[in-house]
This record gives C-alpha cells, sequence and structure tokens, in this order.
C-alpha cells in the first residue's frame, strides 16, 4: 500500500513537473515568499538542519548503523540498509537527469546552488535513512509509546530537511515532495523484497 500510493503520489507530482501544471505557480509563490522574509538567524539555523541530510552525515550514520547490525548479526537488516540507502542515492542524479528542471532563481539570491532541482536530493535520502532507522527502531521497541516516538522523530528529521530546502531556496516545494514520495516508495520495495527473501529462505530451511 504504501509503494502503491507514494509512487501514484510521485507520479502525479512529476507530471505536473513535466507539464507545467498550476502547481508549478504555486511552487514559484512559495519560493519568493520565504526569499522575502529570511532573517539572518533562521538563515543559519536551517543550513544547520539542512546539513542532517548531506552526504557526509548521511554516508557517516548508514556506516555506523551498518557496522552496529554487522556486530549483532542482524544480516537481513545489513541487507536492507545496503539497498536502501545506496540504492536509494543513485537514483537521485538520474532523477534529476530526467527532469532537467532549473533550481529556483532570483536576483538577489543570498546562496547559490549548483545542479538540477527536482527532485530534492537532500529529502530523498532523508526519507531513506531516517524512515529505515525508524522501522529498526519499530523493530527494537516493544512499548507503543517508543514506536510512536521513533516515528514522529523520522518524521520532524524529514520535514525539518525539506523546509529547509525551501527556505534556502535549493528547491521548489514540489521537489520536496516528489523527494518524499519517491524515497517513501523506494524504502516500500526495498523492506518488501528483503521480507519476501527472509520468509522464503525460512520456508526452504
Amino acid at each position: 500500500l504504501f509503494l502503491i500510493g507514494a509512487s501514484w503520489l510521485f507520479g502525479e507530482i512529476a507530471e505536473d513537473v513535466a507539464t507545467g501544471a498550476p502547481l508549478i505557480v504555486t511552487d514559484r509563490q512559495i519560493a519568493e515568499w520565504f526569499h522575502h522574509r529570511t532573517t539572518p538567524g533562521l538563515t543559519i539555523a536551517m543550513q544547520v538542519i539542512t546539513n542532517f541530510a548531506s552526504p557526509l552525515w548521511m554516508t557517516g550514520v548508514a556506516v555506523v548503523t551498518g557496522l552496529v547490525l554487522w556486530w549483532k548479526r542482524y544480516w537481513y537488516r545489513l541487507l536492507a540498509l545496503m539497498l536502501v540507502v545506496p540504492g536509494g542515492m543513485a537514483q537521485v542524479p538520474l532523477l534529476k537527469m530526467a527532469f532537467h528542471r532549473h533550481r529556483p532563481s532570483f536576483a538577489d539570491a543570498f546562496l547559490i546552488f549548483q545542479g538540477f532541482s527536482f527532485p530534492s536530493g537532500h529529502t530523498m535520502v532523508a526519507t531513506l535513512l531516517y524512515g529505515l532507522l525508524a522501522v529498526f527502531a519499530f523493530l527494537a521497541f516493544e512499548a507503543w509509546y517508543q514506536r510512536a516516538l521513533a516515528v514522529l522523530v523520522a518524521f520532524g528529521m524529514v520535514l525539518l530537511v525539506g523546509f529547509s530546502r525551501v527556505y534556502l531556496g535549493a528547491h521548489y516545494l514540489s521537489d520536496v515532495l516528489g523527494a518524499v514520495a519517491a524515497g517513501v516508495a523506494w524504502l516500500a520495495l526495498s523492506l518488501t523484497a528483503v521480507d519476501t527473501l527472509h520468509r522464503r529462505r525460512g520456508r526452504l530451511a
């Protein structure tokens, strides 16, 4: 259900981006609204937050998580990590090249970003890694409030990263929403594949 729903949502957003639907007008209006309301303090805070989805930070978190899973001999969870994060990160440049959408531009821009805009790489990778960590926490904890807290923390991290990308002028809102949808779809597909392999090997054993 997550895979189908997220894939449908990504398809709808991607179609709007490709055809210049009214969503694109809303994108520009939101980008302009944030650009004219930036403050030095909030800008610094958003730059800190966006670094929680930087390639260096995410790679470090993924490597530490992988080492912990290897030490505990959670082989299927380690396989899921290897499939979700590197596999998802490899899709980002391919999707950007496919849609070839330019980033928001302003005459008095205070930050300059390179590359294409759709989907947001930071947001997609954050969705993948923090979403997967929430799944691991959900499996590790038994109390409902601990599981709920893990999901809320992951949701909050993705929300903050996505907001920071729009605020800083790196992406449009649809770039962020498309990245979340693509991330959830890949996460659901990867976890389903690993779980299917686990169950199949269990039956064969």
